[in-house]
């Protein structure tokens, strides 16, 4: 014990030990100092960059061309049918144009192409319409024109223009025909006979009936736009059903033109022809 307490109180009263010390710690300091200024930054390229390109509107071999020759990589992420483009025209970027960027990067280009791609048309019957529309749209399927017809369950899809499984362009519009809630139940077709055209479209909706085809017919000492008749011609109907209407109109009497007769003599002058006076007697 006496001898190995001797040596550590050697050890620790040296300067030479200070010193080791003190060395290591410098040593350690300038390691550190000359892998962060040095050594990662050239490993990184970090004093380096470089500004991307703007890429559209050039074809996919000039746009290679390009980042080539300034030291960047290329890689066609997507292909997509755009019309303001031609075919193999880059049409969207990443990284974006003006951004920095390390040599060597790779950027990302989609590409117009010259086919169109083509989708399988879902089927949206018995959905409702807000999802019928999400549907499509996740397709990439455009929706059209919406109609409606009278069923039970409102604004649930009935039809649909282009049938399930239909295989389409994409961005195809596809019309649909939705239900109006109506069609539950009879309802009694109001008494419609007799008034103006107005009246009796509010009594029809107000039933909850629809108001069809609308024909006019000139008739005498009726008011114009009256209701004359309506078919089909019974007293109760499917809600929903639309009503055929038969509409007056004002009545034009159209006189004959009634002139006396008139004779031609050889010279071509019209004599008009006497008329006979008749004998009182």
């Amino acid at each position: 014990m006496p001898y190995f307490s001797n040596m550590l109180k050697r050890i620790f009263t040296s300067k030479k030990f200070y010193y080791s010390i003190l060395g290591l710690v410098l040593f350690g300091s300038l390691s550190l100092l000359v892998f962060d200024k040095v050594i990662m930054p050239n490993y990184t390229n970090y004093y380096e960059g470089l500004t991307v390109p703007d890429l559209t509107r050039l074809t996919l071999q000039e746009a290679e061309s390009e980042l080539t020759s300034i030291g960047l990589r290329y890689e066609v992420a997507d292909r997509r049918a755009n019309s303001a483009f031609p075919a193999n025209y880059v049409i969207d970027q990443q990284p974006a144009a003006n951004t920095i960027v390390k040599p060597n990067r790779k950027i990302y280009l989609t590409v117009n192409t010259e086919v169109k791609p083509v989708v399988v048309v879902p089927n949206v019957v018995s959905l409702s319409i807000r999802n019928a529309q999400i549907q499509l749209q996740n397709y990439g399927l455009e929706v059209g024109s919406t109609s409606y017809e009278s069923s039970r369950f409102k604004n649930v899809i009935l039809r649909q223009s282009i049938p399930e499984g239909d295989t389409v362009a994409k961005g195809t519009t596809i019309d649909l025909v939705v239900s109006d809630g109506l069609g539950n139940k009879i309802v009694t077709i109001p008494e419609i006979i007799g008034l103006r055209l107005p009246q009796a479209q509010l009594k029809l909706r107000e039933a909850g009936l629809r108001l069809g085809e609308i024909r006019f017919r000139p008739i005498k000492d009726v008011t114009p736009n009256t209701v004359l008749e309506y078919t089909p011609k019974v007293t109760e109907i499917i809600e929903g059903e639309t009503i055929d209407l038969v509409i007056s109109e004002r009545f034009e009497a159209i006189e004959p033109d009634e002139g006396g007769v008139v004779n031609i003599d050889s010279t071509g002058t019209p004599i008009p022809k006497q008329i006979p006076k008749l004998n009182k007697d």
